[in-house]
């Protein structure tokens, strides 16, 4: 990964988990990682327990970052979260997925939060 895309998804994060505080959410845990892979972002809502994967983009020349949520990166979340779930003995906890669009212009910057953005997703 370039040092650029390094840079963007860093700032991003920094400014998604700023943003979540800020909306009321609790962050827990930041760039949660296990053998499946890595978490941006576990926060809780109220008594909701808040998965959050964070996209980053610097232009709009390859869309909404949210796009970048497809239907595989939905199934690694998926199966980092039910470990981190298992791992920490909250199997029984309300869980959600949320996804944070970061866009970094040079107007500004935006932040779209796409509460409930995807289902646990398998196979």
């Amino acid at each position: 990964m370039s040092l650029m895309r390094m840079r963007t998804g860093k700032r991003g994060e920094e400014l998604a988990a700023a943003y979540l505080a800020e909306a009321g959410y609790r962050i827990v845990e930041r760039n949660y990682r296990c053998i499946f892979g890595e978490i941006d972002i576990v926060a809780e809502e109220g008594d909701t327990l808040v998965f959050v994967e964070v996209k980053s983009r610097r232009s709009e020349a390859y869309g909404d970052p949210q796009l970048a949520v497809g239907r595989e990166k939905q199934k690694k979340i998926s199966r980092i979260a039910m470990h981190y779930l298992q791992e920490r003995s909250l199997r029984h906890r309300l869980a959600r997925f949320d996804v944070v669009a970061v866009k970094l212009l040079s107007s500004g910057h935006k932040i779209e939060l796409i509460r409930n953005a995807f289902e646990l997703a398998f196979g």
